[in-house]
């Protein structure tokens, strides 16, 4: 074999040994890049906002007895007629004010033995078959974008009595009728809390955070203010006038 020909075949050798050099570095470094893709880390974000009730909800009820029927009617609408210009006085147009239908309940005297001066609601075995007399009962309810003034109205109706009305007052209902959209906002907070989390956890370990992997969100917990309490399927406080609004997302990040 001559000089040249022994030239040409250590040239080809030589570019097939750094080939393969080249190509064994490849393949290295992706399957360095392949096992590096499967590590993640998980972290759960949160964020909390203070909202105030949009919307009040009162009820009331009330209702007026008397021996004749027609007496009982004519005492429950005079109450029912002082009951609405007493929440318009207060501040409420007459079409918020809802009052339900008149419920009818007839009082029996008790069977001998009883105790005087009772009486029993509905026929029974343990009434005499007497009539003694009606109780008409009423419900009424106001609705207000002004909560404040629904929260006022809760504290000071019993004011009524002093016109001569049993009225009875139910604590008021405070709703937040724009939870929906809050609810994109929140979980977009959380999101970025969850990816603050994960950067500060790959940082300590001097990697890198990526792409997410996966996410899933959390029942939103809507509480009193500065209440702390939970729920697996979410609280939705309407008691309460001022609230906080609670979000939380579990997210899963590559690592780079």
């Amino acid at each position: 074999m001559d000089n040249t020909s022994r030239n040409n075949y250590l040239y080809i050798a030589t570019i097939l040994a750094l080939g393969l050099m080249f190509t064994g570095i490849i393949i290295s470094n992706t399957w360095k890049k392949v096992a590096r893709s499967n590590v993640t880390i998980n972290v759960t974000g949160s964020a909390s906002k203070q909202i105030k009730s949009d919307l009040g909800i009162w009820h009331g009820g009330f209702s007026n007895e008397s021996p004749v029927m027609t007496d009982a009617y004519a005492k429950l609408k005079e109450s029912n007629t002082k009951i609405k210009n007493y929440l318009v006085s207060f501040g409420f147009t007459e079409d918020k004010i809802k009052f339900s239908a008149i419920n009818t309940t007839t009082l029996y005297e008790p069977t001998k033995g009883g105790n005087p001066g009772s009486y029993y609601e509905g026929a029974g075995s343990t009434q005499s078959g007497k009539i003694l007399g009606y109780r008409l009962t009423q419900d009424v309810s106001v609705e207000s974008a002004d909560v404040d003034k629904i929260d006022k109205l809760s504290r000071e109706v019993t004011e009524l009595i002093n016109q001569g009305i049993a009225i009875n007052s139910v604590p008021p209902s405070f709703l937040y009728t724009k939870l929906s959209d809050l609810k994109i906002e929140m979980i977009g907070l959380a999101s970025q809390d969850a990816k603050v989390r994960a950067e500060q956890i790959a940082k300590a370990t001097g990697d890198k955070v990526g792409e997410v992997r996966s996410s899933k969100t959390g029942v939103m917990q809507v509480n009193a203010k500065n209440s702390s309490e939970v729920s697996d399927y979410g609280m939705n406080d309407t008691s309460s006038l001022e609230k906080t609004i609670t979000s939380v997302v579990n997210v899963t990040f590559s690592i780079e």
